[in-house]
């Protein structure tokens, strides 16, 4: 899905219905989003992991509106024509539909973002519907909810069992009819997630859901390799990203104790002949 424009839901409806992948990347600031946007991806989400990510929480639950905005926004200058997809955070949704319209409208007014992904329970269907009604496309994301982890205690892979699946496979049925534009699975059971995936119109991502969704996404960091933890059953790594940086700054660290950094090849200089000119001018001021 090569686009010199902008991607829009469209393209991504259409690339379900011709059975093409979307490639999918979590990413949070503007260096890496500009790499991401050179790589061949559809779609970026900016995510509330990036309070663990970014900033070294061990939940997702401190990330703020005005984080997640500011991020989103930076992503936006970055990939201007892949379709962006912010994530409302804890709290930004769950107290009222007043506040979830008013915060989903401050990523597309202030970010520019194409799409508001929500946690969904049948508690957000009227949240889905608000937000979708007030034309904003909403990514419903169901399954695994890491905004729930002290409320459940452990997280852990959904639709496990066929009582489950159905109940997860009649409530995307719900989300849809609310409004919901796209779909989030995370740690769904890859034979529930297939069966969501034909039975709905709307594109399906994969968040370590199988691979018969419409497209998949992982966390930047994760598949350069940049992840100090172990990861995730269903997250690869792609390169080695993390020694590289200890290498090459360690390099960089070693030279400056060395001096042999920065080098005459690394320094400003003054013009030719003004080092004999200042010199005159600092005799002339007796010194």
């Amino acid at each position: 899905m090569e686009m010199t424009r902008r991607i829009t839901i469209s393209d991504l409806i259409e690339a379900k219905r011709q059975a093409r992948k979307i490639a999918a990347v979590s990413c949070y600031d503007y260096t890496t989003a500009r790499r991401v946007a050179q790589a061949g991806v559809q779609m970026i989400l900016v995510g509330d992991s990036a309070a663990q990510v970014m900033l070294g929480h061990d939940s997702t639950l401190p990330a703020t509106m005005d984080y997640m905005v500011t991020i989103t926004a930076a992503v936006r200058r970055a990939a201007p024509q892949l379709f962006l997809v912010a994530d409302m955070p804890f709290l930004s949704y769950n107290v009222g539909v007043y506040e979830a319209v008013k915060n989903a409208g401050r990523f597309v007014q202030e970010a520019g973002a194409q799409m508001i992904k929500i946690e969904c329970t049948a508690a957000q269907l009227d949240v889905i519907k608000a937000v979708s009604d007030a034309d904003m496309g909403v990514m419903a994301h169901i399954g695994i909810r890491p905004q729930s982890l002290d409320k459940v205690g452990k997280l852990r892979a959904e639709g496990t069992t066929a009582q489950v699946g159905l109940e997860l496979i009649v409530f995307t049925e719900r989300l849809v009819e609310a409004g919901a534009r796209c779909l989030l699975l995370e740690g769904v059971a890859r034979e529930v997630a297939a069966i969501i995936t034909r039975r709905t119109e709307v594109p399906v991502i994969s968040c370590g859901s199988g691979c018969d969704c419409d497209g998949q996404i992982l966390i930047i960091s994760d598949i350069l390799g940049l992840s100090p933890d172990s990861l995730p059953k269903f997250s690869k790594r792609y390169a080695e990203l993390g020694q590289a940086i200890e290498d090459a700054v360690g390099r960089y660290a070693t030279e400056v104790a060395a001096e042999t950094f920065p080098d005459d090849e690394h320094s400003y200089h003054l013009k030719p002949g003004q080092l004999e000119k200042l010199d005159e001018m600092l005799g002339d001021m007796g010194r």
